[in-house]
């Protein structure tokens, strides 16, 4: 699942450890939020899709992240972003100055494109899945006023990172880089602060590539309600 505002333990090159089991313990030790009908269904098909999964001999690996993480992260992986797309706009126009009605209205735009964001990860998503449309869901996660997106289909590692690093680039990276060159101060605000907002999306992408390259079948499914995604690695062939 992907959200616009927003673990896998151990260094560079190992795996998460403990399986199943590590998720199940760590389900334990964090208290669940309280569940929509609609999670809560989505939950069960989950369940569903993991015990067979491990019936055919694949170990769970868990990728999802809280968002209180993401939002930590997003410091560590979009700020240093905004910072370079913000000297090269002050080296080509200079600091400029914002109004109050213009940066009120950075801030109701920035808020109404948090949807438009949640809406570019189910696009992108819905061109890969089998049965489009109907294999996304959007939500909120109340506790943290977290809106997101999860695709119920399995998607290749491409398919699940494009479809997570688009709204970035779209909402993101691309208006910066139109704002730089025009000048526009109150778009790069905009830009930046949608690029922030997709710290969370980065972060999981950053575990997703960390996650060291299998010589077995791997599958890659969207968590149905967490941050993040479980990968699943077949470690052996069931006979």
């Amino acid at each position: 699942m992907f959200s616009a505002t927003a673990r896998r333990s151990g260094t560079h090159g190992e795996k998460p450890s403990g399986g199943t089991d590590s998720m199940d313990r760590r389900k334990q030790q964090k208290k669940e939020r309280k569940l929509t009908a609609a999670e809560q269904k989505r939950k069960e098909m989950f369940l569903e899709k993991k015990a067979a999964l491990e019936a055919e001999g694949f170990e769970a690996h868990d990728l999802t992240i809280s968002a209180v993480y993401a939002n930590v992260m997003a410091l560590v992986l979009a700020l240093p972003i905004v910072l370079v797309l913000w000297a090269v706009f002050v080296w080509k126009n200079g600091h400029g100055s914002i109004s109050s009605p213009m940066l009120l209205g950075v801030l109701v735009l920035f808020f109404l494109l948090l949807v438009v964001h949640e809406a570019i990860h189910g696009l992108f998503w819905s061109f890969f899945a089998k049965n489009k449309w109907k294999s996304i869901s959007f939500g909120i996660m109340w506790n943290s006023l977290t809106p997101y997106c999860t695709c119920q289909e399995e998607l290749t590692k491409g398919q699940y990172a494009i479809g997570g690093v688009m709204p970035c680039v779209l909402l993101g990276i691309l208006p910066a880089i139109a704002a730089i060159f025009g000048g526009n101060l109150p778009l790069f605000w905009l830009s930046a602060l949608m690029i922030l907002a997709a710290g969370g999306d980065l972060t999981i992408l950053w575990k997703l590539f960390r996650f060291p390259r299998s010589k077995g079948e791997v599958r890659f499914l969207d968590h149905p309600y967490e941050v993040g995604l479980v990968i699943f690695e077949r470690t052996f062939s069931k006979v």
